[in-house]
Formats: C-alpha cells, sequence, structure tokens
C-alpha cells in the first residue's frame, strides 16, 4: 500500500523544480496557488498543477486533495482537465479528462474522451471510463470505444470487466466478461471472434461467446448462437438454438 506523504514542498511559482526534492519529499508545483479548507479537509491546486512523489507523479489543470488529518496523510486525489498520472511503484500510467485516485484503498479512475490507463503489458482505453482496483486486483471498462489490448489478444466492447493475477510484481489477466449490445470483438493472431457477450477463464484455457456468434479463422467463417475456444488445444464449437442452424463458410483460397 502506497506510504503516507511525509513531507510536502510547496513551489508556488511558475518555475518549475526550483529547488531538487529529496527522498521521502513531495514537490508541487501550481501557478495559481492553493487554497486550503481545513474543516472540509481538503485543499485545492489551480493551474498547471504538477505533483512528484517516491509514489507516483500527477499532472493536471485543478486537483482536489483530500487529507486526515494534516495536510501530509493524503487519502484521496480528484484532478481534471489534460490529466497524466504514473507511479512507478505499481507501473500503472494513464490519462484522461478526470482521474480520481484513493490512495488508501489503491483504486484509480480515469474518465472522459480518448482515457487510457497501461497496467504492464496491458492498455486500456476508453470514452467512458477506466478503473482498476489494485487491492482487490480487478478491472472495469465502459463507454464507447472501449478496448484492451494484452498478451497479443485485441478486444473491443462497450463493457470489459476483468481480474488479473499478481504474480512476482507482474500482472496476468485471469479471467474477463466482455459484452456489447451491437458486437464485441476479440482478435488473436490467427483467429477472430464475434458475439454480444463472452467469458474467458484462464485456468479452464476457454473463451464461451453466446448471441449472434461468429467465428472466423483463415478461410472459414463460422456462425451461430453459442461458441467456445479451447486455447490450449486451438480448437473452437459453435452450436445454435433450436430454432437455427450453424451456418459455415470455407472459402478454396488456393
Amino acid at each position: 500500500m502506497i506510504k503516507y506523504l511525509i513531507f510536502f514542498l510547496l513551489v508556488l511559482t511558475n518555475y518549475k523544480y526550483a529547488l531538487c526534492r529529496n527522498i521521502g519529499e513531495t514537490e508541487i508545483t501550481t501557478e495559481d496557488g492553493i487554497e486550503v479548507f481545513q474543516e472540509e479537509k481538503y485543499y485545492l491546486l489551480k493551474k498547471n498543477v504538477e505533483i512528484i512523489s517516491d509514489e507516483f507523479e500527477l499532472k493536471g489543470n485543478l486537483v482536489k486533495i483530500y487529507f486526515e488529518q494534516d495536510l501530509y496523510d493524503i487519502k484521496e486525489l480528484i484532478a481534471s482537465t489534460n490529466v497524466n498520472f504514473y507511479s512507478n511503484e505499481y507501473n500503472i500510467k494513464g490519462k484522461g479528462d478526470t482521474l480520481k485516485f484513493n490512495i488508501q484503498n489503491e483504486i484509480i479512475n480515469i474518465s472522459g474522451d480518448k482515457s487510457e490507463l497501461f497496467l504492464e503489458e496491458t492498455k486500456m482505453y476508453s470514452d467512458g471510463y477506466i478503473n482498476v482496483n489494485n487491492l482487490a486486483g480487478s478491472f472495469k471498462i465502459e463507454g464507447l470505444n472501449s478496448k484492451l489490448i494484452s498478451d497479443n489478444v485485441f478486444i473491443i466492447g462497450s463493457k470489459i470487466n476483468g481480474v488479473f493475477d499478481d504474480k512476482n510484481g507482474n500482472r496476468d489477466i485471469s479471467s474477463l466478461e466482455v459484452e456489447d449490445e451491437n458486437l464485441l470483438s476479440i482478435i488473436t493472431e490467427d483467429t477472430e471472434l464475434f458475439s454480444k457477450k463472452a467469458f474467458y477463464d484462464k485456468e479452464k484455457s476457454i473463451i464461451e461467446l453466446f448471441d449472434n456468434v461468429k467465428i472466423k479463422r483463415g478461410s472459414e467463417v463460422i456462425t451461430g448462437d453459442y461458441g467456445i475456444l479451447d486455447t490450449n488445444k486451438n480448437s473452437y464449437k459453435v452450436s445454435s438454438n433450436n430454432s437455427n442452424k450453424v451456418k459455415a463458410i470455407i472459402s478454396n483460397t488456393k
């Protein structure tokens, strides 16, 4: 868990990095000063704000910081307008219109058009919001143009929920649930999967597809109501409801 910040160095000038930051210190640069609301236990930083600490770096145009007993005990950050965030401790970086970072619970939420959040090699994008709960090991991506890229897999869907395992400091996705009222897509190196709902289970090495299923591999195109792909055996099966038939199109590519 990110430690409480133990010292603040406030540089309220247009010249950034006027003094060198030492380990254990946090440097805050802002062009329009700081307002402290002691009773409400928060303070505001305005205009071209930049925060640098041992745990993270943050840039934004307006930053609201909630604290416990004094300014040193930060519990939550809320930043808006051209926000950029990076945490070396947890290997997370992101950007968006708004960022909410609960330091105590290690929950980060980025929202707005062209939002981005990267966890090691996993890349998340959305015009809605991206949420990561580091302690619970879960994430949510929701909104237009939501997608996830990880381990040679490209996923597009209006809702993407997942769980990751943290092994030796590296996050590895263990399960996914993807939905799209139109069609979601899961694209691997040799297969394209389409449906309205999909589940991925790493332990079982399967991807399940539901409703308006289409699986494309090379010259093969198979459609139906339900599909299952075994990622270990590199095999798949498609079935249908009683009222429909499975359709297969196989082209001669020679």
